[in-house]
């Protein structure tokens, strides 16, 4: 009996010395467990996916450093300060876009690096923060719902940077800059009218869309409509993401025991297709248990954005919530075939440094938010 109580003592201990510590470093404890069990859950299947490349493997497990590291330090920077940065991040956010257009590296038949000798990275990542970020802090000085003229401002702030995105062009990055803001809109109070008006407008304009669209992108639609009409070009990948994701069954084959990804029929499967990966490798057990530890991120996310203290943070938190629920939708969709090929990665679990370290920057934004609410009571 008194050994019972000792250890009791000792885990009270531990668990009142461990909320502390999250307190002191602003962090909160049930998002934390979330990102940081998806972030070893994604190592994981990594390992598998990357094959031989052992290397890819200590590449991404320094960058969940990185980014880990980077949420800690934004979770300690002030609320008014992220709300007096956010135009100039925004500022600085397009003329680097701008500068990219002109200048930048070509990489996939793509422009869309910037190489600063010491660091080589997409400007386009730094919209999907600042982007959010101006369009909530140009709501929150007035009165919501937003009015017409309102309205047109924050997709004024939204189109710019999506045009220049979608011309380098990254039509996927530019989708998710694009959700960003109008979630935040959304949020805002934005009336179905106007929702319904705006869904007119967008099926009035497809044609002018479709006539606009590069051949490839084109050529993404009509795979998504029928994807054996290419079966080894444009369908490729999607035929073999679902013969993967359909021969995993239940239980999946195992941990590094998938053929479609080990005999290398899958394309990209350390990056964007990782999904067909775990669908094979583990089944529907393990894509179920993924999708549950994002939807319990998203919810944790929005519970804590509905505590903020003011508009700008209520907006800017729920926008970095949803958005990434937006990030494994589309993924997942996409790998599915039932999403054009956009080219988004799978967040928290697909190889990639710069998506991974951004996502991060999110939360740790986020934590900040929520931290400097004031406390009731």
């Amino acid at each position: 009996m008194m050994y019972g109580e000792l250890g009791a003592s000792r885990t009270k201990r531990t668990v009142t010395g461990m909320a502390r510590l999250l307190k002191a470093l602003r962090l909160d404890g049930m998002l934390l467990s979330g990102l940081a069990g998806v972030s070893l859950f994604g190592l994981f299947v990594l390992y598998s996916a990357a094959g031989d490349n052992t290397a890819l493997w200590f590449s991404q497990l320094a960058r969940v450093g990185i980014g880990f590291t980077l949420m800690i330090v934004l979770a300690h920077v002030p609320d008014h300060f992220l709300r007096m940065l956010s135009p100039a991040a925004w500022a600085v956010g397009i003329v680097l876009l701008a500068i990219v257009a002109v200048a930048g590296d070509i990489g996939k038949g793509a422009q869309r690096w910037l190489d600063l000798g010491v660091i080589r990275f997409q400007p386009s990542e730094i919209l999907k923060l600042a982007v959010p970020m101006m369009c909530a802090w140009y709501l929150h000085q007035r009165p919501l719902p937003p009015s017409l003229r309102d309205i047109a401002v924050v997709l004024l702030i939204v189109a710019v940077p999506v045009g220049l995105i979608a011309e380098q062009p990254d039509l996927g990055t530019a989708l998710l800059v694009a959700a960003a803001g109008i979630i935040v809109l959304v949020l805002a109070g934005l009336s179905w009218r106007y929702v319904l008006g705006g869904a007119v407008v967008f099926g009035a304009a497809v044609p002018v869309i479709w006539h606009f669209m590069h051949d490839y992108q084109r050529q993404r639609v009509m795979t998504l409509l029928d994807p054996e009409s290419d079966a080894l070009g444009s369908g490729y990948h999607i035929i073999q993401s679902q013969i993967a994701i359909g021969s995993g069954g239940v239980f999946g084959k195992g941990w590094m025991n998938g053929s479609q990804a080990q005999l290398e029929f899958l394309p990209e499967r350390s990056t964007d297709f990782i999904f067909a990966v775990i669908g094979e490798e583990l089944g529907l057990l393990g894509l179920t248990a993924l999708l549950a530890a994002y939807l319990f991120i998203v919810g944790r996310g929005i519970y804590m954005s509905l505590q903020c203290r003011d508009a700008f943070s209520r907006l800017l938190a729920g926008s970095i919530a949803l958005t990434f629920f937006v990030y494994a939708f589309v993924n997942a969709g996409m790998v599915m075939g039932l999403l054009p090929v956009v080219g988004v990665p799978l967040p928290l679990v697909s190889y990639g440094g710069t998506s991974f370290v951004t996502l991060m920057a999110g939360f740790g934004i986020l934590m900040s938010l929520h931290s400097s609410r004031k406390l009731v009571g």
